[in-house]
């Protein structure tokens, strides 16, 4: 980036949607694989697909407590015409027409019987439900009645997940059911984070300086988006020395950057990524962090973020956790989202997507008391209310809010009382 394109700033910024399909496209799944215990599997990426060994059941199983029966020997049966049967005890393997095996429920129905007579339905006479005794059922059941069909949960062969599913808590009890103790997933993602700026420091600043916050924010995002971040020390703001890290980090799989992306004299960073590679974008239509700048280099992506703090943010959510999720095998779904009311308008400009970060409450309306239901249909909604301090280097606007709505680029802001989809972008995905 010459001296020229500094002073003429941003002539042309490119849309959002543009933007991450040219970086997406510059980017691979790794392909390492790794076998990870079940009780460590939670939130990892299937990395091939996955088939069941066995059934579940394995068997036939009783549905409910009672007798396990040939459903024709109760055909006919009824309060005043009981059925008789011999009982013939409890877990045996098989039974012979006319007879009547004490069953649990989960329990294996033995051979020969094909239904299950509840227990309110039946009495035990003579010498009881035990071998040699008799009982009584006043209810015919249909065959497969009260009974579990083998695979009824799960059949042999069944695929339950495809490479790149992304595993929850309820997906590993399913696999243990089905008798694995392991799975095959991608190894976690290494994403470099490297601070840059000549004025951080880590604690105790001096006149000029500043603590540095967005490496740690963004690495522990890392963390949370299922990878795994090398938390760099603060690098200088000096051309060799921002090359030298991001060169010695081309080993990641993806590369980012805080701070000096923009188009200052301190804003090396675009600079720096077209001599160790190739900048792809330079100045997005989003806002806060317009400046975000977007490289590859030895087929390493490269995202330089800006520095302010919510802008930092902001584009990580939006560029860096796709490229992480393609790098891990899998795809960056969408944030979880509310429903709200929105209570103040939310200026924007048109031709920029904005996101504007809000806090919920239980109160609906906007701030005039106004607007609980405009004819929607929704009602009893909490209410979004826009930060009072929105400027991108304000942290503690994004660290107390709730979650952003996202105005379009479309749209030219959206007026207090309208009902809006809050992002829940801090969610643990």
């Amino acid at each position: 980036m010459s001296h020229d394109r500094r002073e003429a700033g941003f002539k042309r910024r490119t849309r959002v949607a543009d933007a991450l399909a040219t970086l997406l496209d510059a980017v691979e799944p790794h392909g390492r694989t790794e076998s990870a215990p079940l009780a460590d599997a939670d939130g990892r990426v299937v990395a091939e697909p996955i088939d069941a060994p066995a059934p579940v059941p394995s068997y036939d199983r009783a549905a409910m407590d009672g007798y396990a029966v040939r459903a024709e020997d109760t055909f006919g049966a009824s309060d005043r015409s009981p059925a008789a049967l011999r009982a013939v005890g409890t877990e045996v393997d098989s039974i012979a027409p006319g007879e009547a095996a004490r069953v649990h429920t989960g329990s294996a129905v033995p051979e020969g019987a094909d239904a299950v007579v509840m227990i309110e339905q039946v009495e035990t006479v003579g010498g009881g439900s035990g071998q040699g005794g008799e009982v009584e059922a006043f209810d015919a059941v249909a065959e497969g009645e009260n009974v579990g069909e083998a695979g009824e949960d799960v059949a042999d062969g069944q695929r339950l997940f495809e490479a790149g599913h992304v595993l929850r808590p309820s997906d590993l009890g399913l696999l243990k059911s089905v008798g694995l103790d392991a799975v095959t997933v991608y190894e976690r993602p290494t994403v470099a984070v490297i601070p840059t700026g000549e004025e951080l420091v880590q604690s105790d600043p001096g006149p000029g300086e500043v603590i540095e916050t967005n490496g740690l924010t963004v690495s522990r995002l890392v963390e949370r988006w299922g990878g795994e971040a090398r938390y760099r020390d603060v690098v200088t703001d000096d051309e060799d020395a921002l090359a030298a890290a991001i060169e010695g980090d081309l080993d990641a799989d993806a590369v980012v950057t805080t701070g000096g992306s923009s188009v200052g004299e301190r804003d090396l960073l675009p600079e720096v990524v077209d001599s160790v590679g190739e900048v792809l974008v330079h100045g997005v239509a989003l806002k806060p962090g317009h400046p975000v700048c977007l490289g590859v280099a030895d087929d390493t992506p490269i995202v330089s973020l800006p520095g302010y703090p919510v802008a930092c943010i902001v584009n990580a959510a939006q560029f860096l956790r796709p490229v992480q999720k393609r790098a891990g095998g899998t795809t960056a779904d969408p944030f979880p989202t509310r429903r709200a009311r929105l209570a103040r308008k939310v200026p924007s400009e048109p031709g920029t997507r904005t996101f504007a970060r809000v806090s919920l409450s239980a109160e609906t309306g906007d701030e005039d008391g106004n607007g609980s239901t405009d004819g929607d249909g929704e009602t009893d909604l909490p209410a979004a209310t826009p930060t009072r301090a929105s400027g991108s280097g304000i942290l503690s606007s994004v660290a107390l809010a709730d979650g952003w709505v996202v105005v379009p680029e479309p749209r030219e802001g959206i007026d207090a009382g309208e009902v809006v989809d809050v992002e829940l972008w801090e969610a643990n995905r």
